[in-house]
């Protein structure tokens, strides 16, 4: 029977956080302490996202580190109460930073309710050579209203552990899905969003709490931008996704003990396979229906920490 891999077989995966903020904007730590204390906890590739900012950090790549260079734009719905401001933030990641100028990185206007000035200046930053991520909808107190329209984007955060330490509104598959059965095709990433405000190992500390596992054939930036692009990647708190594949019709997948694997789709009837009390599961194969639209597959460990991959779309993976 038809083997086809939804997570690349061969290759190696990269440890990611992909939203940190250091002294370039407000953070604490240097982009240099950034990457020793990152690289201590077995990561090999952070994307610098200082607010309004962008800075080439290329000089901190090595061998074994890849640090991406990029930054956060923002723009904020001027409602009088600043305790119940919308915002829309926005990591933009160049694709060859050797070929982006300061000219290149433009602040977003203040046009809150202006989708399509949003969509369009998404558009132009594509065409400069930057990947766009819709960054904590949830934090931003957005809705589908806010969110349903957006175009462009090759993801989305489904989880921000800085949102989860500061309110607890860091996990929102809710507006993934949502965005999806909008018409959005598009990934979820898991990031920190560290500042860095309390040290390592304080209960407070927002590093090391959502990253990315990027599938790619060598620590380098084209192979690491590339995979980004390609969706060649999945997203965890802390369980492993080990595998991922189709089998003619029905999807299979290989994991670190967990309690719950669900398959999620567009609509209501989920597949999933649950453990019993005191254990767990690491594999489980669905049957597509046809009717899914698209699917994607959440893994729930004993702590409540979830492993998400990607969306997969019917229509792109059974061209008629």
């Amino acid at each position: 029977m038809d083997i086809r891999y939804l997570l690349p077989p061969s290759g190696n995966f990269y440890k990611a956080n992909l939203h940190c903020h250091t002294v370039i904007s407000d953070g604490v730590k240097t982009p240099e302490q950034i990457k020793a204390d990152y690289m201590a906890h077995g990561y090999s590739v952070v994307a610098f996202t200082d607010h309004r900012r962008y800075v080439d950090h290329s000089q901190l790549t090595d061998e074994n580190f890849l640090a991406i260079s990029a930054y956060e734009a923002d723009m904020d719905g001027w409602e009088t109460d600043r305790n119940y401001q919308k915002t829309y933030h926005i990591n933009f990641y160049a694709l060859d930073p050797t070929r982006v100028t300061a000219g290149d990185t433009p602040l977003l206007e203040r046009r809150y309710s202006d989708v399509d000035y949003l969509n369009g200046f998404v558009a132009q930053m594509a065409e400069k050579g930057f990947l766009a991520c819709y960054n904590h909808p949830y934090w931003s107190l957005q809705n589908y209203d806010d969110y349903k329209g957006l175009r462009g984007f090759f993801a989305m955060e489904i989880y921000n552990y800085g949102c989860e330490i500061d309110g607890l509104y860091g996990y929102h598959p809710q507006a993934y899905d949502e965005m999806l059965r909008a018409g959005a095709r598009l990934s979820c990433l898991m990031t920190d969003d560290n500042h860095n405000a309390w040290p390592d190992g304080h209960p407070l500390c927002d590093s090391y709490g959502g990253f990315t596992m990027i599938s790619a054939p060598a620590l380098t930036y084209p192979d690491i931008l590339q995979a980004l692009q390609k969706g060649a990647f999945y997203s965890s708190m802390g369980p492993a996704i080990e595998a991922l594949w189709l089998e003619g019709r029905t999807v299979h997948i290989k994991c670190s003990p967990v309690q719950k694997i669900y398959m999620i789709n567009a609509g209501r009837n989920c597949q999933y396979v649950v453990a019993n009390p005191g254990e767990s599961v690491c594999e489980a194969a669905f049957p597509l229906k046809g009717n899914e639209t698209y699917f994607r597959i959440d893994c729930r460990d004993e702590k409540g920490l979830h492993a998400c991959t990607n969306a997969y779309y019917l229509d792109e993976l059974f061209l008629k």
